[in-house]
This record gives structure tokens, sequence and C-alpha cells, in this order.
């Protein structure tokens, strides 16, 4: 008889918290952060979830891909060798990179893609961040299962300033597709529709016994001891799905997001966007049976157009259990957590509305640089002699102020270090939209987007204001906005059309949150603020991936400062070429 799955994974989780700890031990008492080292192998690997075995992109044949650990101020040196087909990148999502954009990742912005065969070293320091982030394929679909957790302890002889949990525990969010995602991409933008779904959530890349053909070792446990308090490291790494999380009569509370303090708050219930993570405290009850309770998550969404995955992913927190034990008929009789209808908008804007810096931070109180985006649908002509399944007969489309991105065929950032941009990208990307409509109302009658390869520049270290505008052309929806390089703060948020008059005068320049990926609002808008303190070239996207691939995308270039340490370097050797 095998070994379950699940004692393998506990035993492994358990050797890597031995080495990891010896490792700490070692540089505890260091002056300044060490170099960890990792070699991240890009390989096939089969998996096998509800009945279907497929060949999946892996980092060293694990899905989801192994944990990356360090300390804030540790230098992170990861090989990265592509042993597939597809083209390879990987973006360390939320690690600021400053003056190493170099190793941000995003395919045809930051650098070319990683060819089979090839091999490149991502190198930077993680400067003023702790917490949870993560890193991802950064080109296609191919991130549906190459991902991984970033575990960035405090340094050392510093705590968190919050108890000292017992334990942390990683819990990533995803998506199971039957099919190759690529096909499924592919597919969609050839006939122009919605992509077809995942055909489950995960989590811990498990999708959990209420799937058809769920295997009992497909079920995510944790297994925990009475009056203890747990860390759990939550990431939403879904490809199109926002997502609700709760624990059957157990609370949570919420210490950080996006490897930022905030302001603690109790909730019994999570809401986490793609791309976004969030360190929440877990004090587990004082039981002495063996009790078992459901943990569930389902996605929000509020789209009035195309299909998404309506199901639910459940895993089980057991008390006191045997983890050689179980069954997914016993698991299925347990109650499962009541979340928020699917599409509770006002639960999700108070949600946002609860979180506050721990600190009062460094929110720009002047702003040199205003911006106003639309973000949204919108749509693209059928060409001649084809059938299209957008809206109308169309192409769905995605753009920032009626500009559908375009991907170059080199690096933006390759091409604007040795000045050969003037072809690739043009710097006239518009500040407000160029065609002013009812953003939240009827929509125009020429609901076509625009395309090309527009960038906006920043001089070095001004301030920068971006309110971004949700419309409402094919349906109201949440946009989880991502941006590299960066971390902003989060100043305002409303319903309806942004009003630059009266909105602002609610504005929190005290203690906003402070983040990497922010929700636009359906059928509303968020204000955020941050500094250009950071030369290079920097995406901002949807981390809804279809959107993405649609082109709800730009990017930034903030120029090189005065002083030497604050340009931009040379490119490594090993940068991979197109």
């Amino acid at each position: 008889m095998g070994v379950p799955s699940t004692f393998l994974s506990a035993f492994f989780f358990l050797s890597c918290f031995i080495c990891l700890y010896s490792d700490l031990a070692i540089a505890k008492h260091a002056a300044k952060g060490v170099a960890r080292h990792y070699k991240f192998n890009i390989r096939m690997q089969n998996v096998t979830r509800l009945c279907h075995t497929k060949s999946v992109i892996t980092v060293n044949g694990k899905f989801p891909g192994p944990r990356i650990i360090a300390r804030e101020g540790d230098r992170l040196v990861i090989k990265v060798t592509n042993h597939v087909p597809n083209n390879i990148s990987i973006h360390w999502h939320g690690i600021r990179q400053l003056r190493s954009g170099w190793a941000d990742g995003p395919a045809y912005i930051t650098q070319c893609p990683i060819q089979m065969g090839q091999s490149y070293v991502y190198n930077f320091t993680i400067i003023g961040q702790t917490g949870t982030l993560w890193y991802h394929a950064h080109v296609s679909w191919v991130r549906a299962t190459l991902y991984g957790p970033i575990v960035i302890l405090p340094r050392p002889n510093t705590s968190y300033p919050f108890v000292k949990p017992y334990k942390e525990v990683p819990i990533i969010f995803g998506e199971w597709w039957k099919a190759d995602t690529e096909a499924v991409i592919n597919q969609a933008l050839r006939t122009g529709a919605g992509p077809n779904n995942s055909d489950a959530y995960t989590i811990n890349g498990l999708p959990g016994p209420l799937y058809n053909c769920s295997s009992p070792k497909e079920t995510f446990r944790l297994n925990v001891r009475p009056g203890k308090t747990y860390l759990l490291r939550l990431i939403n790494a879904a490809l199109n799905d926002e997502l609700f999380f709760k624990i059957t009569n157990h609370t949570f509370t919420v210490v950080d997001a996006d490897a930022s303090y905030v302001k603690p708050f109790e909730t019994d219930t999570i809401f986490i966007t793609p791309g976004q993570t969030s360190n929440v405290l877990i004090k587990t009850k004082n039981l002495t049976s063996n009790a078992k309770f459901l943990m569930a998550a389902r996605p929000y969404s509020t789209a009035a157009t195309g299909t998404f995955d309506n199901t639910t992913v459940v895993g089980v927190l057991e008390y006191n259990t045997n983890i050689m034990s179980f069954a997914n008929t016993s698991i299925k009789s347990l109650p499962l957590p009541s979340l928020p209808a699917i599409n509770d908008t006002s639960f999700v804007a108070n949600w946002t509305n609860k979180f506050h810096s721990f600190g009062t931070g460094n929110v720009p109180q002047t702003v040199q640089n205003r911006f106003f985006f639309t973000v949204g649908l919108g749509n693209d002509p059928c060409p001649k002699n084809q059938t299209c399944q957008g809206p109308n007969g169309t192409k769905f489309a995605a753009s920032v102020n009626n500009i559908s991105f375009t991907l170059p065929t080199t690096a933006l950032l390759q091409a604007r270090y040795f000045g050969k941009s003037n072809n690739l990208f043009s710097t006239n990307f518009p500040n407000y939209p160029l065609k002013p409509f009812n953003y939240t109302g009827t929509p125009p009658n020429n609901t076509m987007v625009s395309h090309g390869t527009k960038v906006v520049v920043l001089p070095y270290n001004t301030t920068v204001e971006l309110v971004m505008q949700g419309t409402t052309i094919f349906g109201a929806e949440n946009h989880p906005l991502h941006l590299h390089g960066f971390n902003f703060y989060v100043v305002g948020q409303g319903n309806g059309n942004f009003n630059s008059t009266t909105d602002p005068m609610t504005y929190n320049l005290v203690d906003p949150v402070e983040r990497n990926t922010v929700g636009v609002p359906s059928g509303g808008w968020v204000a955020v603020r941050f500094r250009a303190d950071n030369p290079g070239v920097w995406f901002m996207h949807c981390h809804i991936e279809i959107h993405l691939s649609w082109g709800l995308r730009m990017a930034w270039v903030v120029m090189d400062g005065r002083l030497p340490n604050q340009k931009l370097p040379p490119p490594p050797s090993d940068l991979p070429k197109c």
C-alpha cells in the first residue's frame, strides 16, 4: 500500500521547515541580509486531478511550485532554466525591485522570455517588505500551474507586531483546468468570445470533495492543535476569479496586505482578488475531540456577460486528527460555511474600507502628476470572412483610456535602456480619456477600442495620483489592477462616476492601506497615490487573465534620477534575447 500524498506533503513541509530554520539560524546574527540561492527547473509534470491526468508546466516538478523563504533585506538569486517548449518568464509579484527592474519578469516589458534550453538568473534584494508575496509565470496563460509562495520573514532580532504564531501555513487559491490553458486562451482570442471555464477551484493545488470524481487525497487538510494561533498566508493565484473564503465557526484577524502590515481587524469572511496576498491569524478553539470544520472559497462576480466557474472549493480544518485517516463521504456531511452572495458588491466595498496602514506611512500629501484612467471592456470588429462570438458578432477587447495595449516584440525596458524605443512604443498615452462619456451609465454608441503600445513617462521621484474609473460598457465588473515595481496608497474609492471636485474631499491621507493590487470597484472608482522613486519600465494591468489578454494593460516609464543610486544599472549579461 502506497504512502498517502498528504503524509508525504506533511513530511516534505516538516523537512523544509527544519532546513529553513537551520539556515536562518546561521544568518541570525548577520548585520545585513544574506544571499539565498534557488534553482528553478521549468519542467513538464504529469498531475492527476478529478480522474484526469495531464502534463502541466511546473517548477522542479511541483504543483503548486516550491516556496521561497527569505528575510527582509536578503538578496535572492534564482536561476531559472527552461526545459519546456513554451517561452517562460517569471514575475516576483509584489517585490519592489528597487533598481532591479531587469528581474521583474513580465515578458516583452522588462525582458524577452526564456526560450527552451536557456537560463536566466533573477537577482534582486527584498527591501522594506515583510509578509507574503508570490511568484508566477508572466507570459500568456502559463501561470495557470506555474506559481508558488514567497515567504518574507522579519529581519533577525525583529518580531512581528502581533502575537507570535504557533505555525505558519501558506494557503494558495488556484484553478484546475482539464483542458490545455494555452488552447483555451488561443481559442478565445481567435473567436472573440469569453474563454471556457476552469473545471475547479483549488486550495494548495487540491480541488476538494465537492467536485465529481475527486479522490480523498485531493482535499487540502490543515491539522491543528487546540488553543494555538496560526498564521495563514493567503494568496489568490486564480487566473480569472476573485474569491470569498471562510472557515465554519472560526474568525480571522487580518494583519497584513500585500506584504505591508495593516491595523488588525477581525472578520469571519475574507475577500481576495487575483494577485492579492494577505496574512491572517486564526486562534483555534480549546477542543479535546477530533473535530472537523470545512474551509470554503467561491467566486465573486458581477459580470453581465460571459460565463465563470460558479463552484466551491473545500478544505478541512482538523483538530487532533490522525492525518492518515480521511474520507470524502464524512467530509461532505460537514456544514458548509455561509459565504456572501456571488454578486455582493456592498460586502466588497465595505471590505476594502476596513484596511488601514499599521503606521502613518509616507503617503504623498501633494501631487505633481494627476491621471484619470478608465478601465473596462470594449470590442473589436470581426475580421472579414470570419464569424465572431463576442458582443453582437464582434470580438471582446479590454482597454485603459480606450487603448488596448499591444505587446511589443522586444522588451520595452531593453529598448528604452539602449535608446531604440522610437519604433517600438510611443510616449503619448493619454492622461485622461480622449472621449469622455457617462462611464457607469448608458454606453456610448461606439464601443470599439483603439490599439497601440503607449506608455506614460514620469520624472524620477515625482508624486502621482491615479484615479481608475470602472466602465459598464458590457456590464460592471471589479478589476484587480496590479502595478509592478511599486506599492501605492489606496486613498479613496466610491460608486458611480468620480467627481473631481467633491470626491477628493473624502480621501484618507492619514493611514491609507499600502498595496500592489487593488480592485477597481464594479461600477465605481478607486484613487491611489505613489512616488515614482524606482527607475525603469513598469507594467500595470488587470490581474484577471482574460482581461489582460484582451488588452487591459499599460506601462509606466520612470526616468533615472541625477545621482548614481537613482539610476537603473545595466542589464545582466544573461538577459534573454527575443
